[in-house]
């Protein structure tokens, strides 16, 4: 846990998909993206809990819509970090999929300009950015100043890797997430895309022919791309989906030799842009 003589906060936002213990045991603030179903607007693990989520959406006429949490909820993150620290590294997703650091910035700008407020775009999501936060919680748990830890963040940034498939491609479509991975739509029948988090952005990265191929090229990349140690933070995701995220685990825990592969679930937000049934892999080459 964070020294209470800290002088570093960290806030991130329900993207980092933490494990709710992990969020009561440390001094951090978790800001909710929102959920609105038609007229119905829900902070996500606020008055939204994932259970809810997935029912709603199953059955719903129409999809959900996101947006990022407005700069007001960060305000008041903020607020509540500064009485306590003099910095805050405020770490968010990619702003390529998600405008929460547009609304840090605008939260920072409009009440807080003169405070130490570093915002981080870490151009990934998920166990990635989880992974993150979670490194810095511990590098300001143990006394390293905040220009080190954001030039190590830095320094995570271009090594994350994401690799991930989706039951369907009409949820990345129609929320505007498919980036460079649009070309699939018109093949999008015959295929099951093998997706990407690159340089912030969804990109196609491979197509195979069945489910049981792509989920085998999945376990390939990262067999092949993988290191074999702690700081590789390899982590398995999945939207509503836990029978295939517990063979995932099994089966790369016996390829690389590893007693423990965490799970995240991947969250209300995450998952009306991919869909119930995503798949995915983080890890840091």
């Amino acid at each position: 846990m964070i020294s209470k003589t800290s002088s570093i906060r960290i806030v991130t936002d329900t993207t980092a998909t933490l494990p709710p213990e992990y969020i009561a045991a440390h001094p951090i603030e978790v800001v909710p993206q929102v959920i609105n179903f038609g007229e119905e607007s829900f902070l996500e693990e606020v008055n939204l809990t994932y259970p809810d989520f997935i029912r709603r959406l199953k059955s719903s006429a129409k999809l959900p819509k996101t947006a990022a949490p407005p700069p007001g909820e960060l305000v008041k993150a903020y607020e509540k970090q500064l009485q306590t620290a003099e910095t805050i590294l405020s770490i968010h997703p990619s702003s390529d999929v998600s405008g929460t650091v547009r609304s840090a910035m605008t939260a920072k700008e409009s009440a807080f300009a003169n405070a130490d407020i570093r915002i981080i775009d870490t151009r990934t999501i998920g166990a990635n950015l989880a992974a993150i936060v979670m490194d810095a919680v511990e590098w300001a748990e143990n006394g390293i100043a905040a220009d080190e830890i954001v030039s190590r963040i830095e320094t995570m940034i271009p090594c994350g890797r994401i690799y991930f498939l989706v039951a369907t491609l009409e949820y990345l479509r129609k929320g505007g997430r498919l980036g460079g991975a649009s070309a699939l739509i018109g093949s999008a029948l015959q295929i099951k895309p093998i997706l990407q988090i690159k340089d912030g952005r969804v990109e196609a990265l491979e197509k195979a022919r069945t489910h049981r191929r792509a989920f085998e090229r999945l376990e390939e990349l990262v067999i092949e791309q993988c290191p074999r140690s702690a700081a590789a933070h390899l982590a398995v995701m999945h939207a509503d989906d836990p029978e295939n995220a517990a063979r995932l685990v099994s089966d790369l825990k016996a390829a690389l030799g590893l007693d423990h592969i965490p799970v995240y679930s991947l969250g209300a937000a995450i998952t009306t842009h991919g869909g119930p049934g995503a798949l995915g892999v983080g890890f840091f080459a």
